[in-house]
């Protein structure tokens, strides 16, 4: 039998948790980076051999930086019932919300750390990356949550939503500032299709109701397929709740959305890497390990853009590149408004060899692509704000990147403006980190 692609090479899961201190450093670290670094990932324990690469359990690698200086990096697998082996479905039937592997994404909202995975309740952990348990708003929350809730930047509300193959399909959720969950609304209208991501704008929430759909024959364990008979839709729904505004477009699919914002005309915008059939079922095959399966993760996504014109009730939509992307993100102080500038990792096709950063410049088309070296595989790139500055590109870009010739690791530090620059820092990680999914910048509160 062929080893799975998600358990070899880059790929390949670390057998144990550790601990380092005081890390060597290239260049020098902004002394305005005081925070810690979080990335989540898949990475079975010793002998596990999940069915598709989103059933490996969950493993956060973090890093403290403090007045330039790397202090620690540590990995811990998030200590959910699941990492020992209790199932999702009970013997009952029932669902074990807190049997999850937890391994999509970390995140911080009211001073809370936690990982995510779409099917499951979160897990809280602490700053050192120890498990406290699952988190469910102080009972509030009795479903899923999204891996891919987002913080309004102004309000500082955390926007999310859970999503399900049987009805309700689609529950709206938003949590104040502090943390508490203030409204929650099923959502009428919509089907049993993957809804991975979403967005927000200013007054609109948008809701991604596309090609891939629910189908509980799929034996990977993760049963959605791709359909060509079900309506690919996007819908608009006001932040507040209420009836949904659905656009029909042609089919696709968006695992993840760059960003979404409206303009004075009132017509929204939605972008992100897009899969058509071919793309989807390609990176299918990397998912789940079968035969003729890509080198990497991603088998054709593009940049792509929607235009939603609730006064002309139509949509439009336009690729905006060639390039296989995906990972995509922005400066979160733009999240659902107007950005020019998006990031995100690009595969090799489309005369691009290796693999790499690409950043996008909205207002002029153009894209350049940032030098981590060839040989080197990066994830990806978190965008942190540099201190007492304006500009939307000004700051830095936090990736990982594992040395295929080597086998070793480092956090690079890119300078988000002076995009083809080299790195401002490279800090050398004690253990190679296999290629891993989302992660956060989590800065020291003042």
């Amino acid at each position: 039998m062929l080893a799975k692609p998600y358990l070899t090479g880059h790929y390949e899961p670390v057998p144990d948790e550790s601990t380092a201190h005081d890390l060597t450093v290239r260049g020098a670290i902004p002394p305005e980076l005081n925070g810690r670094y979080f990335r989540n990932g898949h990475n079975p324990k010793p002998g596990d051999v999940p069915t598709h690469w989103f059933k490996g359990a969950g493993m956060i690698h973090g890093l403290r930086l403090r007045e330039g200086r790397a202090e620690w990096y540590r990995n811990r697998w998030v200590k959910t019932p699941a990492l020992d082996g209790a199932p999702y479905v009970r013997a009952d039937g029932s669902v074990d919300l807190t049997a999850s592997v937890a391994g999509t994404h970390i995140i911080e909202h009211a001073g809370r750390i936690l990982a995510l995975q779409e099917a499951n309740l979160p897990f809280e952990l602490t700053p050192d990356l120890e498990t406290v348990g699952a988190y469910d708003f102080g009972g509030r929350l009795s479903t899923a949550m999204t891996a891919h809730p987002k913080q309004d930047p102004v309000t500082g509300e955390l926007v999310f939503f859970a999503y399900s193959p049987v009805a309700p399909h689609l529950i709206y959720y938003v949590a104040t500032a502090e943390g508490e969950i203030r409204s929650q609304q099923v959502v009428e209208g919509a089907g049993p299709s993957l809804m991975h991501d979403f967005a927000i704008t200013a007054n609109h929430v948008v809701w991604l109701d596309m090609s891939v759909v629910f189908d509980h024959a799929e034996t990977s364990g993760i049963p959605y397929r791709w359909s060509d008979d079900y309506r690919p839709r996007i819908g608009l729904m006001a932040r507040a709740g209420g009836a949904v505004n659905w656009f029909d477009v042609e089919p696709g699919a968006l695992l993840h959305v760059s960003n979404a914002y409206e303009d004075e005309a009132g017509r929204v915008f939605v972008e992100g890497p897009r899969f058509d059939r071919s793309a989807w079922e390609t990176s299918w095959k990397w998912w789940v390990g079968a035969p003729g399966h890509p080198s990497t993760p991603n088998g054709g996504a593009v940049h792509h853009r929607y235009v939603l014109e609730p006064s002309a009730g139509r949509a439009r939509e336009t690729p905006l590149d060639t390039l296989i992307t995906d990972f995509p993100t922005i400066n979160e102080d733009y999240l659902g408004r107007r950005n020019r500038y998006s990031y995100a990792v690009a595969f090799p096709g489309a005369g691009l060899e290796g693999i790499g950063i690409v950043k996008y410049d909205n207002d002029t088309g153009a894209r350049a692509l940032a030098p981590t070296g060839a040989g080197r595989i990066p994830g990806e790139a978190v965008f942190v704000p540099a201190a007492d500055t304006s500009g939307e590109d000004d700051g830095y870009l936090l990736t990982l990147v594992g040395d295929a010739a080597s086998g070793r690791s480092e956090l690079l530090i890119l300078d988000a403006h002076d995009f083809t620059a080299p790195p401002i820092a490279a800090v050398q990680l004690p253990r190679r980190v296999p290629g891993g999914i989302h992660g956060s910048w989590i800065a020291d509160r003042a």
